[in-house]
Formats: C-alpha cells, structure tokens, sequence
C-alpha cells in the first residue's frame, strides 16, 4: 500500500493511519531528510525481526539505529549526555546525521549488545517527526539495502519502490523524491567526536 504524504501540509489522518500500522507490529518504509528507509516500532521484537530479514541479516546481528523526535526522547535511551555531546546534539539536530551514544539501561534488549552504543537519529524531515511525534517512541530505522543490479543505489522514487516492496511492507510513505545520500555518521561514545562515515549532505 502506498500513502502520499505532503511534508508542507500534513494530514494529521493519514500520519494517524501510519502511527497505527507501527503499533500493530506493521513495518513501513518512510522518507527521511537522506534516504527512504525501513522503520518499525522500537518495542516490536518481531517486526524488528522482519525489518533485519528485509536487510538480509538477522536481528541479534544487526545494528540499527533509532529515530527520536527530539533531544528529551534521545536521552531516554542513551547514558546521561555530557555537556560536550548536549552541544553537539543541539547543533546538529535535526539534521543528516547518525550519532553514536552508548546504551542506557532503557534500551530494548535488542539494542544491548556487546558494544553496547546505539545510532540515534532526528531527521530534518518534516514528515519522519511527525510519524514519531504522534508514535510518542523512536522508531526503529535503516535504510533500503542496495540491490547488485542498481549501480546508484536509487531509491528516490517512492512508486519504483512500493513495486519492489508490495507484498514485503504493510506500507511506503510517499514523501516524495530524497537526496538519496547517506547521513554522516559520529560517534561520540569517547572523549572526542570521531566521525565514521562522511556525507555530501554536510
């Protein structure tokens, strides 16, 4: 199923009708300020193991990230921020950018692993924080896995991508065309940011 979704003028009803198959254990594919993504409910054990077999690879191997709607949100998933990652955060967020934090207690089981850190996102995409605003969690989230045959990786198109995910996802938000550029990843689990992976969008 596909749903066309504005992001300069949201219909509280069709975000309602996706916040609904997220709470049913539904995985959808949204649009995010860099790619079109997988997404499912960050307290679903087994839509995130539908999510990972989507991507190739099972759950306990898997490291996704998480999608908050704000800085509140992220801290109640990740150890107690220090002032230099507060900053960091504020500046940057929203925005094209994966941060890596280590796991508070909190974290669903799925995320304590054995390096216990978590990638945490707030997209600057009108329509992702709208999804996890009216969700009230994060989301989980990664991005469409590239397939041999796509040199590109073009996952811009929204209707090209319900073909090959229709009878796979109960939904791809239509939000448009993305960048279609991965986001810069940090990780700021030491003393000093380190970045793991740059991006054109920064």
């Amino acid at each position: 199923m596909l749903i066309k979704v504005y992001k300069n003028n949201i219909n509280t009803k069709t975000i309602e009708q996706i916040v609904h198959i997220l709470e049913q254990g539904g995985v959808i594919i949204y649009p995010t300020d860099t790619l079109y993504a997988f997404a499912c409910d960050i307290n679903n054990v087994k839509a995130a193991r539908k999510l990972a077999s989507l991507k190739g690879k099972v759950l306990e191997k898997s490291h996704f990230s998480i999608v908050c709607h704000n800085i509140s949100q992220i801290s109640q998933y990740v150890k107690p921020l220090s002032n230099q990652q507060f900053k960091i955060l504020k500046e940057k967020l929203p925005g094209a950018f994966t941060f890596v934090l280590p796991t508070s207690p909190k974290t669903p089981k799925i995320f304590q692993t054995k390096k216990q850190t978590i990638g945490i996102r707030i997209p600057n995409n009108a329509i992702s924080l709208a999804i996890v605003e009216m969700f009230g969690r994060p989301i989980i989230t990664s991005s469409l896995p590239c397939q041999e045959d796509d040199e590109d990786c073009s996952y811009a198109n929204p209707e090209l991508i319900e073909e090959m995910y229709e009878n796979l996802v109960d939904l791809v938000v239509d939000g448009g065309e993305v960048p279609n550029i991965p986001s810069c990843v940090i990780d700021l689990t030491e003393d000093y940011p380190v970045i793991l992976r740059k991006s054109q969008l920064n």
